[in-house]
């Protein structure tokens, strides 16, 4: 796809710090964008600023949990709007937990946003644009997804398997001029840390979301099939992973991030609990 001007783009997770990030850059390449989101108040503030600018822009709060309701998604942003000419899945849910103390419904919540939506949209969206012989599905994956992360594991295994499942898709689609990108951030200046007040280990690169945008839109313009930021010394760090699994082990270790997601778990579950005792304690009253 040589550019985006009055493409059609559903973007989702719009609401989010990438998502919102890579809404302002589709707006400045001209493209035309459907924000999929769940929250309301944030996906309305964020059309408001990127109406004010140039392009069409409309919000469509939802929720990917209801895969059974994606058909009936797409028909009603289709219908006014007309066909989808890329989708980018960039909805994610991700959860710091030892493993043994997720729930059920902790791992169906990160396999259903991450994964299966993901499946359930392009499923929906890539008759037509098979037939139309154009379109880009863009899946933003993770670094996690490259090599599982300690007390990460469910949202790594999400992201793991949107790797494989867009390798094996851009195989399908080889004949055709449908294209599939996959996007690698590794740790961004957004989300998880802040929220959890959490500093990342000081070996390892901040990569600021804008940066993830900008990759995200040169993806698409040059039909990268696969992008992993952090750059080489990333990528060394994935193929010994595959050479020597116990070193890059010690590896992850030694650099802190062990540590650090442990924390992680630790302060999320914490929090987790403290609103439902908060919770309690208003009901109660």
């Amino acid at each position: 796809m040589k550019n985006l001007a009055n493409k059609t783009v559903l973007l989702t997770g719009a609401a989010g710090g990438i998502g919102a990030c890579i809404a302002r850059q589709l707006i400045q390449a001209q493209a035309n964008i459907i924000c999929v989101g769940r929250s309301v108040d944030t996906l309305h503030k964020l059309v408001a600023e990127l109406a004010a600018k140039s392009g069409q822009v409309i919000a469509h709060p939802f929720d990917l949990k209801n895969l059974a309701l994606i058909p009936t998604l797409i028909s009603d942003i289709e219908q006014p709007f007309g066909p989808i000419d890329v989708l980018i899945n960039n909805a994610a849910v991700e959860k710091f937990r030892a493993f043994q103390d997720y729930s059920l419904e902790d791992i169906q919540s990160m396999s259903t946003t991450n994964f299966l939506a993901p499946m359930a949209l392009t499923q929906q969206l890539l008759p037509g644009m098979l037939a139309r012989n154009s379109g880009h599905i863009v899946n933003i994956s993770s670094g996690a997804g490259k090599r599982g992360a300690p007390f990460n594991s469910v949202y790594s295994a999400t992201k793991a398997a949107l790797i494989n499942w867009s390798e094996g898709l851009r195989l399908e689609l080889t004949d055709s001029e449908v294209n599939v990108s996959v996007v690698c951030p590794g740790i961004t200046d957004t989300g998880m840390f802040h929220a959890l007040e959490t500093a990342a280990p000081e070996q390892m690169k901040i990569t600021q979301p804008e940066t993830v945008a900008e990759v995200v839109i040169q993806a698409i313009l040059q039909n990268q099939v696969e992008v992993m930021l952090d750059g080489l010394t990333n990528k060394v760090f994935v193929a010994l992973s595959q050479l020597s699994p116990q070193l890059s082990d010690r590896i992850l270790h030694k650099i802190g991030i062990v540590e650090t997601n442990q924390n992680c778990a630790q302060r999320q579950l914490a929090k987790e609990r403290q609103k439902e005792r908060q919770k309690e304690r208003h009901y109660a009253h």
